[in-house]
C-alpha cells in the first residue's frame, strides 16, 4: 500500500488581502496635480464601480478584527448570488498549466510541463475490498455466482472477481483492425485539479429519452465526473452550480493510446528519464500513481488536464465483447456467456427487461476509454441497480467503494460540507465531487479499495457510492442489472426520486407487475404439466408468503390501495381503463415525474397531462368530479395476483382463467 503521508495545508491567514485604507503608509506631501491621471483597473486610487464598492464593504465583514457596527450593515453575498460563482479552492483558479494539448500541426499531441511530487504523496490508507476467484463450475452462471458471494461482499459496497485462467475472451476492439485504427470517438476534457469542486450530475436517461445522432455525441460525455456537470436548472443556478464541461478532440483507439502513453511517460519522468522501477505495471507503480492522483486533487500545484471517452455503447465502438461467433467455435462460449455484458441484463433472473421501455438504454453496456488520472467521481447507480464492470485491456483501475448502508450518511456529509444545498434538497441525488477517502473515513464512513486488472470484473452492489480512476490507457465496459434481491432497493429509490422530482429510467411498477405475472404463469405451467425446471426453481425461491417478490409486490399493492381509497372517492363512471395508455409508452406525473404505469389522474381541461394519485389535486383547479382516474388493474385483480404469489391454488387458477393461460404456456 505504501506509507500514509501528511497532507500539506496552505496558511490562508498569511495570504489575506489588506482592506483598502488599512495598509501602513508613509507620510504624504500634497501637491497640485498637473494633469488628471488615467486609472487602470485594479490600481489603488482608481474610481470604484458599484461592484467594487460592494466588495470594499464586504471585505470589512470578512475581517474578524473589524468592528462591524461602524459600517453599513452589508450582509455578505452567498456564493449563489455572485455572477460568476467558483466553488473551487481559491488557489486552484490561477494555477499554471501543466498540460498543453495539441499544437499548430496536430490536435492529438500532448506536452506535459508538470511533474509528479513523490515527496507530497497523498496515498490514502484503506482496507481492501474482497476478491473472489470462482472455479470453472462456479463461473458458469454469472447471476448465481454473484448471488452466492453477496452475503460476504455486499457490506463492502464493491468486490473484485478474478475469472478462471481459461477465461480469455477475444476483445473485439483489438481484433477488429478497422475499429482500432479507423473508428473515431468523441472525448471529454477533465481537469483533475478541479475534481474537489461540486458540480451537478446530469444523467442522460433523465435528460432526454430520444436522441438524434447529434445528441448521441452530447450524451457520450455525460458521466459521473466533475467536468461534465450541466447546471442549467433554476435550482442549480440558485446555488451557483456551474459546469466546466469541455469537448476534446476525436481519436481512434490507436491514436488515443499514443496520447495517453505520451502523457504518462512525460508526467512521471524524473530528471528527463523515466524511473526504471516504474516500468513494471505492478502495485508499486499503482501506489505511486494513486498517491500523486490524490495530491493533485487535494493540493494541486498545476492544472492537470486529461481526456476520456465514455458512454460509447451506442456509438461507433459499441461493445468490446464478441456478439457473433464469426464461424469460430471457440467464440461460441463467449458470445453466449452470462459474463458477456451484452447478455447479463437479459438472462433469466435479471428483471430489467420487465421494466424497460423500447427507448430505454439503461441495460445497454457502456464503454469507457481512459488514460492516467481519468476519473469517474463518487456516484451511485441509477435506480440503485447492480453494476458489473469489466476491464478489456490496458492499465489497471483503482476503485473505491462505500457500503450501501452508509448511503444516507454519505449524503449527510455532502450537506455538511455544502450547507447551501439544503435550500434545494432535490439536487442532492444529482450532485457529485471527488471526496478524498481519508476525509470520508474521518466522517465515520468506511471506504474500501480494490485494483482491477485486465480480464477482471468489479461488482457494484445496490446503494453503494463508488469511484474509480485509471492508471493509464485502458478500455473498460460496464452494465447494470437487477436480480431479485435488488427489488426492495428499487422500490425505495423510486419513492426517493419522486420526492426529489427526478425522472426515472425504468418503470418499477411495470417491472413488478411483469415479474409477478410471469411468476404466476410459471406456477400455472408447473401445476398443469408437472414438469420441473431450473427456471421454475428460481421462481419458487422468490414466491410464497416470505418470498422477496411476493413481499415487495404486496407492499406496493397495499400502498396503491391506500391512495385509491382516500383519493379516488368518485363515481365509478370516472374510472377509466388504461387501454388509452400505450403499454410501451412512458408517461410521468407532471408534478413529481413518478412513472404512471399502474394508475394516473387526468382532466379534459389539460389533455396529455397527468399526475400520480398523490398529486391528483395539483393537476388543475377543476372540480374533483370532473377528473378521470385511470387504472391498469382494479384492486381486486391486484390482490388476486398477490394471493397467487403467496401460493393459493385457487388464486393461481383464477388468474390463469382471467388471462386465458394454456397448460402448455411457454415461459
Amino acid at each position: 500500500m505504501g506509507k500514509k503521508r501528511s497532507i500539506k495545508h496552505v496558511n490562508y491567514e498569511e495570504n489575506l488581502s489588506v482592506p483598502p485604507g488599512f495598509a501602513s503608509l508613509t507620510a504624504l506631501t500634497l501637491k497640485r496635480m498637473v494633469a488628471v491621471r488615467e486609472f487602470k483597473p485594479g490600481l489603488i486610487g482608481a474610481p470604484l464601480s458599484d461592484s467594487d464598492i460592494h466588495k470594499f464593504k464586504t471585505s470589512f465583514v470578512r475581517k474578524p478584527w473589524i468592528c462591524h457596527d461602524q459600517f453599513d450593515n452589508v450582509p455578505p453575498k452567498c456564493d449563489s448570488e455572485q455572477s460568476n460563482v467558483d466553488m473551487k479552492d481559491p488557489l486552484t483558479s490561477s494555477l499554471p498549466k501543466g498540460v498543453i494539448r495539441g499544437c499548430a500541426n496536430c490536435h492529438d499531441c500532448v506536452k506535459v510541463t508538470a511533474r509528479w511530487h513523490p515527496e507530497e504523496s497523498h496515498l490514502p490508507v484503506l482496507d481492501d475490498a474482497p476478491v473472489f476467484r470462482p472455479t470453472e463450475e462456479e463461473f458458469k452462471d454469472a447471476l448465481k455466482y454473484i448471488a452466492n458471494i453477496r452475503p460476504r461482499a455486499e457490506n463492502y459496497g464493491i468486490c473484485r472477481i478474478v475469472p478462471p485462467s481459461s477465461w480469455e475472451p477475444p476483445c473485439r476492439l483489438l481484433e477488429d483492425k478497422s475499429t482500432w485504427e479507423a473508428s473515431k470517438f468523441s472525448t471529454c476534457v477533465q481537469k483533475i485539479d478541479g475534481l474537489q469542486s461540486l458540480y451537478l450530475k446530469r444523467k442522460q436517461s433523465r435528460l432526454h429519452e430520444k436522441r438524434e445522432t447529434k445528441m448521441q455525441i452530447v450524451a457520450a460525455c455525460e458521466i459521473e465526473s466533475a467536468v461534465e456537470r450541466v447546471a442549467d436548472s433554476e435550482e442549480a443556478k440558485s446555488i451557483g452550480l456551474t459546469s466546466e464541461f469541455e469537448y476534446g478532440p476525436e481519436f481512434t483507439l490507436k491514436s488515443f493510446k499514443k496520447y495517453a502513453d505520451d502523457f504518462k511517460m512525460q508526467y512521471f519522468r524524473e530528471d528527463g528519464e523515466l524511473n526504471d522501477a516504474d516500468q513494471d505495471q505492478g502495485e508499486p507503480l499503482i501506489a505511486r500513481i494513486e498517491g500523486e492522483y490524490w495530491r493533485i486533487i487535494e493540493n494541486p500545484s498545476e492544472e492537470i488536464e486529461v481526456l476520456y471517452g465514455t458512454n460509447l455503447g451506442s456509438g461507433t465502438l459499441k461493445s468490446g465483447f464478441p456478439v457473433t461467433a464469426k464461424n469460430i467455435a471457440i467464440y461460441d462460449k463467449y458470445v453466449d456467456s452470462g459474463w458477456n455484458l451484452n447478455n447479463i441484463p437479459k438472462v433469466f433472473g435479471s428483471l430489467l427487461p420487465f421494466g424497460c421501455y423500447n427507448i430505454s438504454d439503461i441495460s445497454v453496456p457502456q464503454l469507457f476509454v481512459g488514460m492516467c488520472f481519468a476519473s469517474q467521481c463518487w456516484r451511485d447507480e441509477d435506480h440503485h441497480l447492480y453494476s458489473l464492470s469489466y476491464l478489456h485491456l490496458g492499465n489497471p483501475k483503482v476503485w473505491y467503494g462505500v457500503p450501501g448502508r452508509y448511503y444516507f450518511k454519505f449524503v449527510e456529509v455532502v450537506k455538511k460540507l455544502f450547507p447551501q444545498l439544503l435550500k434545494n434538497p432535490k439536487l442532492l441525488p444529482e450532485l457529485v465531487r471527488q471526496f478524498s477517502p481519508s476525509m470520508l473515513k474521518s466522517e465515520g464512513i468506511p471506504v474500501y479499495r480494490c485494483v482491477q486488472n485486465p480480464l477482471e470484473f468489479v461488482v457494484i452492489f445496490p446503494e453503494a457510492y463508488h469511484s474509480e480512476f485509471s492508471c493509464g490507457f485502458n478500455c473498460s465496459e460496464s452494465v447494470r442489472f437487477a436480480p431479485f434481491d435488488w427489488l426492495p432497493h428499487g422500490q425505495n429509490i423510486v419513492e426517493l426520486y419522486a420526492g426529489y422530482c427526478l425522472k426515472t429510467s425504468i418503470s418499477h411498477d411495470k417491472l413488478l407487475l411483469g415479474a409477478a405475472t410471469e411468476a404466476v404463469s410459471a406456477q400455472w405451467k408447473f401445476l398443469a404439466t408437472k414438469k420441473d425446471s431450473s427456471n421454475y426453481q428460481l421462481w419458487r425461491s422468490v414466491l410464497g408468503k416470505n418470498g422477496i417478490l411476493t413481499r415487495v409486490f404486496k407492499s406496493r399493492v397495499e400502498n396503491e390501495g391506500i391512495k385509491r381509497k382516500h383519493l379516488c372517492s368518485v363515481p365509478s363512471s370516472n374510472n377509466t381503463s388504461m387501454d388509452v395508455f400505450d403499454f410501451d409508452s412512458k408517461r410521468e406525473c407532471s408534478i413529481c415525474l413518478y412513472d404512471l404505469h399502474l394508475s394516473a389522474v387526468g382532466c379534459s381541461c389539460s389533455p396529455n397531462r397527468y399526475t400520480c394519485l398523490r398529486h391528483a389535486k395539483q393537476l388543475c383547479s377543476c372540480a374533483w368530479f370532473a377528473k378521470s382516474f385511470f387504472f391498469r388493474h382494479e384492486l381486486t385483480e391486484l390482490n388476486l395476483l398477490v394471493e397467487a404469489l403467496e401460493g393459493s391454488l385457487e388464486a393461481i387458477h383464477s388468474w390463469a382463467k382471467r388471462k386465458k393461460l394454456q397448460p402448455d404456456f411457454i415461459i
